[in-house]
């Protein structure tokens, strides 16, 4: 029998079709939103992380939530399901959220360096980011303040937070 899916599995693909058709449903109702992760566990419990490009509030949780839940059965399949925002703490993973927090300090870990920087700049491809560094002056003794910038790939990019400040 090698080379048949269960139908287990096959009605498990199904669910997790349905859901996600639904998901991007809600989200193209809130262009703002995007979707940070999706996942349903084996015991068919739902979790959709979003963010939004001016952060997420709980109405948006709400409305995405709605999106896929009153458009499922549960007498056809039990399911739970979370919708939640990425949280300020969490990593940075896709240019759009790179460009939402421009204007603020990130740590930003490289295979080689770690850089508490401001992100002056997003694009579809890099960062810009720019800090200060006390170095030795270039004539006589001491040290001067210069701000420095680094362009970095995100491909380069291991980690990126933002720093939160009080």
């Amino acid at each position: 029998m090698r080379g048949r899916l269960s139908p287990l599995f096959i009605q498990k693909m199904d669910f997790k079709s349905k859901v996600k058709e639904l998901l991007e449903q809600g989200l193209a109702e809130h262009p703002s939103l995007f979707l940070i992760d999706f996942s349903i566990s084996t015991d068919y419990k739902i979790s959709v992380v979003i963010d939004g490009d001016q952060g997420v509030n709980l109405q948006d949780c709400i409305d995405v939530s709605r999106s896929i839940e009153h458009n499922l059965d549960r007498e056809e399949q039990d399911f739970s399901l979370e919708v939640a925002s990425a949280g300020a703490t969490a990593p940075l993973q896709f240019p759009r959220q790179y460009k939402k927090n421009i204007g603020r300090t990130l740590e930003v870990t490289t295979e080689t360096e770690k850089i508490e920087a401001k992100l002056v700049d997003a694009t579809e491809e890099a960062v810009k980011l720019e800090w200060k560094a006390r170095e030795p002056k270039k004539i006589g003794k001491g040290k001067e303040t210069v701000v420095k910038t680094a362009e970095i790939p995100y491909i380069s990019i291991k980690k990126a937070v933002v720093v939160i400040s009080f």
